[in-house]
């Protein structure tokens, strides 16, 4: 069989190996919401990506009440993914504080300041056809 067939790519894509632990974007979906509860994330959302993009399964956005809390979530977030899974998130703006975007592959997460995240409305760009839940 060919690696471009439907099956296989759909094999890659729900089932990863990486250093040796195998998961699936719904297992690192639960991972990451238990990270984001376990700091006190507030106004967690996730959307479901899967037949609507290709960047990604899941969306998760999510709120932290200062600089200093959303720097540290993101944090502590991309390393237990990397300690429990061996993945190597791609992180943006966590110096700054007020908006994180961390890309897992396929679970993408922003954790935002409350003020940033009303001013981008981001989930809103989402909703509309797509599969939206509060955590």
């Amino acid at each position: 069989m060919s690696l471009s067939t439907p099956a296989a790519h759909t094999a890659t894509r729900e089932d990863r190996t990486v250093t040796g632990a195998t998961y699936n974007a719904d297992q690192l979906l639960d991972a990451i919401l238990t990270s984001l509860d376990d700091d006190k994330a507030e106004e967690v959302v996730k959307i479901n990506l899967r037949g609507k993009s290709e960047m990604g399964d899941w969306m998760v956005i999510a709120n932290g009440r200062s600089t200093r809390q959303v720097s540290a979530m993101a944090e502590k977030l991309v390393a237990r993914m990397k300690e429990k899974f061996g993945v190597l998130s791609k992180v943006e703006g966590k110096d700054v504080g007020d908006w994180v975007l961390i890309d897992t592959g396929d679970v993408i997460v922003h954790i935002f300041r409350p003020e940033v995240r009303e001013f981008y409305q981001l989930e809103k760009m989402w909703m509309p056809g797509a599969d939206t839940a509060a955590v």
